[in-house]
Formats: structure tokens, C-alpha cells, sequence
């Protein structure tokens, strides 16, 4: 009975340890599946764009959903552009009269108020509206209706979503982003004007005079630019977000809230390269 007994704890298997290797591999994978993630939303995106230049050409265009949605954004981004931009303008027009005033400078109060205007203050201003309004509207109506599987319906009917819901959209937020720029620009050189002017005691004539000192056709058409990489930037961040919506009402919410950050990002590193750009090119 004892030689069988020493016999079984002779053969018995001893459990095999998990070496550094097997650990760390796990952890590698897990690190990987982490990054993928991301890297599918991204590529996701990418071909979400390449789809909607594509559809932007064939036709039929849908021009009733195109001004249905020109309205929309532009009636929810109108009054915050109101809000954002008379406080921006007159606080950077304050601090640069008090500095000009300083050195002695007054009579330039006009071209730095016009320059900081057109190249900065109007594309920053559209950013915050486009990105906070307008691409959270896009993705809430969309998202509502990929949780309500109006989507899949379309699909199933043969019907592109892309071709008939994200290039309206994409294309109405261009537009609104233009016009927008183009009011925040005039309302900023308004403001400056008759804080200045008003205010502070700039003379008038010399700031009108000295609006074109450093700001011309080429700093307004690179503001142009700006706002229409803007419009379609958000229009599409808005519109993949609300196409890939997942768990419920609950989902729109986060998308909605994501739509934001996403959007803030895009559009801040496109006006930081464009501005790079507008340098060289004004260099020259």
C-alpha cells in the first residue's frame, strides 16, 4: 500500500508556472487590442470621407435636404456666433489700445485690430460655434436615427446614407461655416471700431485708415479657406459619429458629447497648420 502511494506522488504532474514571456505576450495583445480600437474609428472615418466626396458627385443632388439642413445649423449656430464674438473682439481690442497706447502707437489701433480679426478671431470663433453647435445637431439627428434603425432600413432599401443624409449635411455645414466667418469678421471690426473709437479715444479716421495696413485680399482669402476646411471637418466628424452610434438614447448622448472633443481637436490643428501656411506664404 505505501510503495503504491509513493508510486502516485512519483507521477504526479506539477502544475506548470506562467513564465515572464507568457505574461508579458498576454499583456503585448491586450496593449494591441487597446490601439486597434481607435485605429478602426479612424480608419472608419477616413473611409467614411473618401465615400462622401465620391457621393458629392453623383447625382441626383439632394437639394431640398441640403437647405433643410443650411437652416438648421445656421438657426442653431446664429445667436451663440452673436454671444462669442462681440466679447472676443472688444477684450482683444481693449488689450491692444491699451499696448499701442503705450509705446505711442494709438493710430495702429485699426490694423491690429483688423489683422487679429481676420486671421485669428473669426476662424477661432467659428471653430467654437461650428464644432459646439453645429456638429452636435448633426450628430443627435443622425444618431437618433441609427438608434431608431432608420439607417439599416435605407440600406436594406437601397439606399445610400451617405449619398442621401452625410453630404447635405457636410456640404450645409460649409457653407454655414463661410458665412459665419464672414459675420464674425464683420461684427469684430464693428465692435473694435466703436470700442475704440468710442471708448478709449482712438481717432476714427486713422482707425478706418489702418485696417488695411496689415490685413489684405490674401489674409481674408486664407480665413476663407480656413473656415471651409472647418465646415467640412465638423460636418463630417458629426456625421460619423451619429452613423456609428451604439447602446441606445444613452449612446447619442456620449456620441454627442465625443462629437465635441473630436471636433475642437480637428479644427484647432487645422487652423494651427493653416496658419503656418498663411505665415510662409505672407513671407513671400
Amino acid at each position: 500500500m505505501s510503495r503504491l502511494t509513493a508510486r502516485r506522488v512519483r507521477t504526479r504532474t506539477v502544475p506548470r508556472r506562467r513564465t515572464d514571456f507568457a505574461v508579458n505576450s498576454k499583456g503585448g495583445t491586450g496593449l494591441i487590442e487597446q490601439l486597434a480600437v481607435p485605429a478602426r474609428a479612424v480608419g472608419g472615418f477616413f473611409e467614411m470621407m473618401i465615400d462622401t466626396g465620391r457621393a458629392s458627385l453623383r447625382r441626383p443632388f439632394q437639394y431640398r435636404e441640403f437647405l433643410d439642413q443650411t437652416w438648421m445649423i445656421a438657426r442653431v449656430s446664429l445667436v451663440p456666433t452673436l454671444l462669442v464674438s462681440i466679447p472676443f473682439t472688444v477684450l482683444v481690442a481693449f488689450t491692444l489700445n491699451i499696448l499701442l497706447r503705450e509705446i505711442g502707437a494709438a493710430d495702429l489701433s485699426g490694423a491690429g485690430t483688423a489683422f487679429g480679426t481676420i486671421t485669428q478671431l473669426g476662424p477661432v470663433v467659428t471653430v467654437l460655434v461650428v464644432a459646439g453647435a453645429g456638429a452636435t445637431a448633426i450628430c443627435a439627428d443622425l444618431g437618433a436615427r441609427t438608434i431608431r434603425e432608420e439607417i439599416d432600413a435605407m440600406r436594406v432599401l437601397g439606399i445610400d446614407p451617405i449619398h442621401r443624409l452625410v453630404v447635405p449635411r457636410v456640404l450645409a455645414s460649409t457653407v454655414v461655416a463661410l458665412l459665419l466667418n464672414g459675420l464674425v469678421c464683420a461684427i469684430g471690426l464693428s465692435g473694435g471700431y466703436v470700442f475704440s473709437v468710442f471708448l478709449q479715444g482712438v481717432n476714427p479716421g486713422a482707425f478706418i485708415n489702418g485696417l488695411t495696413v496689415l490685413t489684405g485680399l490674401r489674409e481674408l482669402l486664407l480665413a476663407e479657406v480656413k473656415a471651409l476646411l472647418f465646415g467640412v471637418m465638423a460636418g463630417l466628424v458629426g456625421c460619423y459619429r451619429g452613423l456609428t452610434v451604439k447602446g441606445g438614447p444613452k449612446g447619442v448622448g456620449n456620441a454627442v458629447n465625443e462629437t465635441v472633443v473630436y471636433a475642437f481637436i480637428c479644427l484647432f490643428v487645422i487652423n494651427v497648420v493653416m496658419t503656418a501656411i498663411g505665415v510662409r506664404i505672407s513671407a513671400k
